[in-house]
């Protein structure tokens, strides 16, 4: 018997099987599409994501189907993005990822006093890449739709109702709508009576990693799976990865180096406070019962290194085709070995935590004409990893001190870049010996709504560290000193960021 996890993820889609012990012994994934309709909007085609989830669902299955079926599969995914969906299945409109901001118009209207209310209520504060907002735009800009909809799903129960007919959600993923109340753990009536939606048209919610069906009988021969393969909805892909890399207990945090960069602590409790809301740090359920999680994030992290790859290093995306390579391995092979002259602010869409700036703009500063081409590289590393940095200083001023970070996500397989990650935190950052933490998460979670694992017991017998990188101090000092320079500049730019974002506005 072997389980699956699955991470629905904003570019690409993985599975991931691993036997009983924890072992990874499949794995398969497919990239798709970002869609920018208009300025503001950025979308998935919620077809192509469901069918790239079942081809590599069904490949992973394929290559274990002889040797250790598959008995059950967890299924996680980015969070806020959600599909209107007709009651015969058919997606009526586009899923809005996270960096989608044509609803800002929504949140600069909300007044201080609903503000502090929805923040008491759904422990999140209010920005554009939650559901809430972007439900209130498609009311108004798209009735059609919003009236034809039978139910609106989020990524991971979109994939879910596609392989069994059930329409649920977990906690962890309502909780990412900014419609969730967090205390009372279901729809909030104050809120959904307020923007006029009907609580029919979501999903029931449910506890993170219970079995809510099996595959269909005629896609499960499709897919190659045996008859009766469980499916859980394991829950928001940072809490669910957390666990996947041990990371679920207070003093440790997980340190998601993908698409959206993202650390990921636990709480025993519930914490609702003016540090955490003016910090922009929501609280919301955990994955694992009577445990809450907030998450520090930059929405555009890894999304800068693919926009390098695909219009900057040409040349290492070509030769990473032509051996058969990951080309992210060649971008960072290319990088300048010295800490960067050159700093990058990597906001190319709207910012995360602590800013919520939905009118981010990417900045490259300080070129010369003896910059090269390679201390450019550089600094896309590095930026991205000064935002995480400034993150780690407010959750720990915040009450979070970590003692213990384990890196997970593509990223995390690049000594020279884990290692460069370790000099700017100023911190240890431990790697693991599976990188793909939301898959182990995800799988977790299905053993145990199973009934075959206990989640806590499994993730601290999974999640092996493998190597710790410790800051060398030299380069640890010099990264303080641009670590100060990065603040400043982007503290700096605020007027000129607005002012190219009205005249963005005036093009559209």
């Amino acid at each position: 018997m072997s389980l699956m996890g699955v991470d629905v993820g904003t570019t690409g889609v993985k599975a991931a099987v691993f036997d009983e012990s924890g072992g990874l012994i499949a794995t398969a994934y497919e990239e798709y599409p970002l869609l920018f309709p208009f300025a503001g909007a950025s979308e998935l085609d919620s077809r192509t994501v469901t069918e790239a989830a079942l081809r590599v669902i069904g490949e992973a299955a394929g290559r274990v189907k002889d040797s250790d079926p598959v008995a059950a599969i967890g299924v996680a995914s980015q969070g806020e993005a959600f599909t209107p969906v007709a009651k015969d299945g058919r997606a009526l409109g586009n899923a809005m990822t996270s960096s989608d901001s044509r609803a800002e118009s929504y949140v600069r209207v909300c007044e201080p006093d609903w503000a502090q209310r929805l923040y008491q209520i759904t422990g999140h504060t209010p920005y554009p890449m939650y559901s809430l907002f972007k439900l209130m735009w498609l009311k108004e800009h798209q009735p059609e739709i919003w009236d034809s909809a039978w139910k609106f799903l989020f990524c991971q129960d979109l994939v879910a109702f596609v392989l069994t007919g059930e329409a649920r959600t977990d906690y962890s993923m309502a909780a990412r709508s900014m419609l969730f109340d967090v205390s009372s753990k279901q729809w909030s009536g104050e809120i959904l009576e307020t923007i006029g939606m009907a609580e029919e048209k979501l999903p029931e919610t449910i506890p993170s990693g219970r079995i809510i069906g099996h595959v269909r009988a005629e896609l499960a021969s499709k897919l190659g799976l045996g008859p009766n393969v469980g499916v859980t909805l394991s829950g928001h892909d940072q809490p669910v990865g957390a666990l996947g890399c041990g990371a679920a207990a207070p003093g440790c945090g997980s340190y998601s180096i993908g698409t959206t960069e993202c650390i990921c602590v636990a709480m025993d409790r519930l914490i609702l406070s003016p540090e955490l809301m003016k910090a922009n740090l929501a609280t919301y359920p955990h994955v694992l019962p009577d445990t809450y999680t907030t998450v520090a994030f930059n929405i555009t992290g890894g999304s800068v290194l693919k926009w390098v790859r695909d219009n900057f290093a040409v040349e290492e995306a070509a030769e990473a085709r032509r051996q058969s390579r990951d080309p992210y391995d060649l971008i960072i092979a290319a990088a300048a070995r010295e800490p960067a002259n050159v700093i990058l602010l990597p906001h190319f869409g709207p910012t995360g935590t602590p800013h919520f700036d939905s009118q981010g703009a990417g900045v490259l500063f300080g070129l010369t004409l003896s910059t090269t081409r390679a201390e450019v590289l550089r600094a896309v590393l590095e930026g991205i990893t000064y935002e995480m940095k400034w993150n780690l200083r407010i959750l720990e001023d915040s009450g979070f001190r970590l003692t213990d970070l384990r890196a997970v996500g593509g990223g995390a397989k690049s000594d020279i870049w884990m290692q460069i990650k370790a000099d700017i935190l100023g911190a240890p950052l431990s790697a693991m010996r599976v990188t793909e933490a939301t898959c182990m998460g995800a799988a977790i979670l299905a053993g145990s709504g199973l009934g075959v694992l206990d989640a806590r017991v499994a993730a601290s017998q999974w999640a092996i560290p493998i190597r710790t990188f410790e800051p060398k101090k030299e380069n640890a000092s010099l990264y303080e000193e641009r670590f100060s320079v990065y603040k400043e500049i982007y503290s700096s730019l605020g007027g000129a960021r607005r002012l190219l974002h009205e005249l963005k506005g005036k093009q559209t």
